[in-house]
């Protein structure tokens, strides 16, 4: 599952050293208005989205930067789809995984290993928000930060949905492990169906770990898991990109816990 950049496409504005960026659009930068817990430093708008995010604006007690819609003033890469609307601020902080994942049953946990496409963390953000795993970590190398990318893939999911981003991953998952979860790796040469994988795992919270496209998961990572399971698929050589492989792992969780 190897995925190819878009022609044409540019890297996004290096993260300022106080770790502050610029998260960009109109639904992005609502949600992170309305979230107490962000830290708000700029708002720059233009006259229209001003008029559509002014109760939102109001109501976070920042003063936006009004800017012609032909000169946007946040420093953004030539490519964001901004819609007018950018909000400086800095990344959440979650806490730490055991205080979010306490073990009970029914828990579901998303790990991405070296998962570092915006695209794909906001969107797997997004199902994991649907489908209510109670958060989804990442070490904190070779992983997508938070950013005004990751921010509008996740259309809003970003502000509610736990973001962890740990020192080492196989590390969080024998912390995991030690708690009563079991580690279910995402493997196309798995012989086992994830569904049959759930199964096994009874009643037990389940961590649910996804590689990067192409790589897969790393050696360590693949060790440290309980069991290796795939996604069954109708024709050969068929795959899923990471983000749809997550929506329909948690989907298989979902249905196992719900019965």
């Amino acid at each position: 599952m190897q995925h190819k950049r878009p022609h044409g496409k540019r890297s996004a504005p290096p993260r300022n050293a106080d770790g502050r960026y610029w998260m960009f659009g109109i639904h992005a930068v609502r949600d992170g208005l309305a979230n107490p817990r962000r830290r708000k430093h700029r708002l720059v708008l233009t006259l229209n989205a001003a008029n559509q995010l002014a109760e939102a604006a109001a109501a976070a007690g920042i003063e936006p930067e009004i800017c012609d819609a032909r000169r946007f003033s946040a420093p953004l890469d030539a490519s964001s789809v901004h819609q007018g609307a950018a909000l400086e601020t800095e990344a959440l902080d979650w806490g730490d995984v055991a205080a979010l994942c306490p073990p009970e049953d029914g828990r579901v946990v998303l790990l991405l290993d070296r998962v570092s496409d915006p695209h794909n963390v906001g969107a797997i953000l997004r199902s994991a928000e649907v489908f209510g795993a109670s958060a989804v970590i990442a070490p904190a190398r070779h992983s997508a930060p938070e950013s005004g990318a990751l921010a509008k893939a996740a259309s809003g999911a970003l502000e509610r949905q736990p973001y962890l981003r740990v020192r080492n991953l196989a590390d969080a998952m024998q912390g995991l492990q030690k708690d009563g979860y079991v580690m279910i790796g995402m493997a196309g040469e798995a012989s086992v169906d994830i569904d049959a994988a759930v199964a096994a795992a009874g009643s037990a919270p389940l961590g649910i770990v996804l590689g990067a496209e192409g790589p897969g998961l790393r050696e360590r990572t693949r060790e440290t898991c309980d069991a290796l399971a795939r996604i069954p698929s109708a024709a050969d050589f068929a795959s899923l990109n990471v983000s749809n492989a997550a929506a329909v792992s948690l989907f298989a969780a979902r249905r196992h816990a719900a019965r």
